[in-house]
């Protein structure tokens, strides 16, 4: 699906790529990593044709830069700052569609199930959308285009848990059918997501990686806290989660995605010294959980 060939991409005198070979094949779903500055940016923009650089990239046999209008609908792609496009949001769901000849109705019904209806912000320019709206919509936009290659930068960044459990979701319906890119600093806030993992350096390729995929990408968890004593900070943080408080206020209940339960765990590192007891079990049918 993507092949890059000794790719290399050099400001003035600053060697950002430096010599990439790197073969993804379709259906695989990779974390690329590293910190800024590692050249991760600068990859994924060559694989959307920007820049003119050495070496070759290739996409599903196509180049890039050379026949970047037939590349670019077959891509999907989530920036981390959403671009400042002032086109109503109707015209940018019409706009994107008609890149790849989908059907807007399907970028319409994925936003819906996000939880962003489209009907209630359709005239509204893109760039008056809250920050949560706009990663909705581009999410949206990326996965109802039907493209056999997802790119994404830190795409869950601005969602919520119930939104996070149904973007999750959604990637499971693609991962046989589509090859996934996902851009993060944090290995944690992806690791699940993944079966294999990519980390650049100095512009160079320094680890790649097979990774246990155990966890289906639509996998649940229920989840029972009970903590030591009443605590509104930490009562305010599960809420957060959907989770709900039996009359007592010392026992929680509530269910994580599969995908989320590293970042869970991590939010739930700050109360350690509160919780008495927690359990964690994958759900695996509609009455049954896998203890």
């Amino acid at each position: 699906m993507i092949r890059c060939e000794n790719l290399t991409k050099s400001f003035r005198r600053a060697r950002v790529l430096d010599g990439i070979d790197l073969d993804i094949a379709l259906g695989e779903r990779i974390a690329l990593i590293g910190s800024n500055g590692a050249g991760k940016t600068t990859l994924i923009r060559c694989l959307l044709g920007e820049y003119v650089h050495d070496g070759k990239v290739t996409i599903d046999g196509h180049s890039p830069r050379q026949e970047r209008a037939k590349v670019l609908g077959k891509i999907g792609f989530v920036p981390q700052l959403p671009p400042p496009l002032k086109m109503p949001v109707a015209q940018l769901i019409d706009f994107s569609a008609a890149l790849s000849g989908a059907d807007p109705g399907q970028i319409d019904a994925i936003s819906d199930r996000l939880g962003l209806p489209v009907d209630t912000i359709r005239t509204r320019p893109f760039n008056r959308l809250s920050g949560g709206m706009k990663q909705k919509l581009l999410i949206a936009i990326a996965l109802g285009r039907n493209a056999k290659l997802l790119i994404m930068d830190e795409p869950a960044a601005n969602l919520d848990p119930a939104a996070r459990k149904i973007f999750f979701e959604l990637l499971a319906e693609r991962q046989h059918d589509a090859t996934m890119l996902i851009s993060s600093h944090r290995i944690d806030e992806v690791a699940a997501l993944v079966n294999r993992v990519i980390e650049m350096d100095m512009g160079k390729i320094v680890l790649d990686d097979r990774v246990a995929d155990d966890v289906s990408l639509s996998g649940v968890f229920a989840c029972r806290l009970v903590v030591r004593r009443v605590d509104a900070a930490f009562a305010k943080t599960l809420a957060g989660w959907k989770f709900t408080a039996d009359a007592s206020g010392l026992v929680w209940s509530g269910e994580v995605a599969g995908p989320d339960r590293l970042r869970f765990l991590g939010t739930l590192s700050r109360y350690v010294a509160l919780l008495a007891d927690l359990t964690m079990s994958e759900k695996v049918g509609a009455d049954q959980t896998a203890r």
